[in-house]
């Protein structure tokens, strides 16, 4: 969630909280008595904080930011049994939604240390810090900003075996910190699992830590049985031309990954490599290698994220049009600026390809107050179907069918008008997800929004349950 080179630092920060054609309105006449979401005119955007749905998707419960995290930005989420798992640019917040319609807070961990996603695995929650600090504690005294070459970033270990009082382990330093990390399952009796740890350099500011290029990822080992034993086991260069944005003609647009997201049971992983879409062969956990590329040079300009769909015969790639802090969702930026792009594999093996099929944007008109752009979302668990819901920061939460590669649509959605009418304001939600039968969405500013979904098109996910669902791991549903 950043963005080009010449506004450094702060908008690599930034970014991460960090995009049209109009839309014809909310569909249906209502029934005597029944509640409805207001019709939209074509091109008549929600008023401030005003709440507009399509009829088959609708907020069942709302939870605002609370305590030493009011006032800073939420960020992913992690899913483990009764309990969400919400990052904060402060620490992360523990949700029991084991009533999903009446959720609590648990716990609140603060530990300082943007942008703090997380991922879950049996008794450990691990957290993303990408922020210079002093060291690698939890207390406000670590969030100076250290002299050059001398400071901390990387992955926090913690103990959740009670997610009422989470314990602090272990730390792993990672070159360029940790902006985000994919968790892998060790394989075939391996009782371990590898954080393959994103980050990457796009100013001068991260310098000598994150020297340029930085063509690499960290993974990180963590034994099960021995979570203090973690530590950094391979950095592979997975671009190894040495290129950079900015770098001479013909080498690579990137500089490092944003996100990587794995199929473990596949042996693949896609990977958001800033100017690239990338395929890799995860099946040596700690050496993935890159099976093939693409690059769109027209309308994407940061590769963001990726989302397999269940049988990975099929990848959707983001685009972070102005670091998710820019109005983008407008007739001036258009429908394949900001928005998803949907690839075939096709072939086998090691000569597998992504091939381009189509676009997917919002297809509503926001303000140019309102920040918009594909941000997090995952898979739909419908047999025979591609169903995503994702989230657009201010554009609110879409459920869209990419069954058909070349002719996406959208199914439902929810959104809230801008933070306000008058003044552009970071906002929205960061990620809305699956989980049991109900989509959460962790909203930068607002807080915790759940919503549900009742649709025949969908109906058969409500049977599909999980222990466990993590952003950049994608299980195999069919096995659930």
């Amino acid at each position: 969630m950043k963005h080009s080179a010449s506004r450094g630092r702060q908008l690599k920060r930034l970014a991460c909280l960090s995009t049209a054609a109009v839309l014809i309105g909310l569909l249906t006449a209502p029934s005597s008595g029944a509640a409805q979401a207001p019709v939209l005119d074509p091109g008549t955007p929600p008023g401030v904080d005003e709440i507009v749905s399509t009829p088959n998707l609708k907020q069942v419960a709302y939870l605002p930011k609370t305590g030493p995290f009011a006032t800073t930005p939420n960020t992913d989420w992690a899913f483990q049994g009764d309990y969400a798992y919400g990052g904060n640019y402060n620490g992360f917040t523990v949700y029991d939604i084991s009533k999903p319609k009446a959720p609590t807070v648990a716990a609140q961990v603060l530990c300082p240390g943007s942008q703090n996603d997380v991922s879950v695995k049996g008794n450990l929650l691990f957290l993303g810090t990408d922020s210079q600090r002093t060291n690698d504690s939890c207390d406000n005294a670590g969030s100076t900003t250290a002299v050059p070459g001398d400071r901390w970033e990387g992955i926090k270990i913690f103990d959740i075996s009670d997610p009422l009082t989470p314990k602090y382990l272990k730390s792993v330093k990672t070159v360029c910190g940790s902006h985000t990390q994919t968790l892998v399952p060790g394989k075939r009796g391996d009782k371990s699992v590898y954080l393959y740890v994103s980050s990457y350099n796009l100013s001068t500011a991260d310098l000598p830590n994150c020297a340029l290029p930085h063509d690499k990822i960290s993974i990180v080992r963590v034994p099960l049985r021995n979570p203090t034993a973690a530590a950094v086991v391979a950095t592979p260069v997975l671009f190894p031309d040495g290129g950079y944005g900015g770098g001479t003609a013909g080498q690579s647009a990137t500089t490092g990954c944003h996100d990587i997201t794995a199929y473990p049971e596949k042996d693949i992983a896609a990977g958001a490599c800033m100017g690239d879409g990338v395929l890799f062969d995860i099946s040596v956990r700690t050496a993935p290698k890159v099976i093939t590329t693409v690059r769109d040079t027209v309308n994407f300009a940061f590769w963001h994220s990726a989302t397999f769909n269940n049988s990975a015969t099929k990848v959707v790639f983001t685009d972070e049009l102005g670091g998710g802090g820019a109005a983008t969702c407008n007739p001036a930026i258009g429908p394949t600026r900001g928005a998803d792009a949907i690839y075939d594999i096709v072939g086998k093996g090691n000569k597998r390809k992504l091939v381009f099929r189509s676009y997917f944007k919002i297809p509503r008109t926001n303000t140019d107050t309102e920040n918009c752009v594909a941000h997090n979302g995952s898979l739909i668990p419908v047999p025979g179907r591609d169903i995503m819901v994702q989230a657009w920061y201010q554009g609110g939460i879409s459920v869209w069918d990419f069954t058909d590669s070349r002719r996406p649509k959208e199914i439902a959605y929810w959104e809230r008008g801008p933070i306000s009418a008058t003044s552009f304001v970071l906002g929205g939600s960061w990620s809305a997800y699956w989980y049991n039968g109900y989509i959460y969405s962790n909203d930068i500013v607002k807080g915790l929004d759940v919503l549900q979904l009742k649709d025949r098109r969908t109906n058969a996910a409500r049977w599909a349950e999980t222990d466990v669902m993590n952003a950049q791991t994608q299980d195999n549903y069919r096995n659930w």
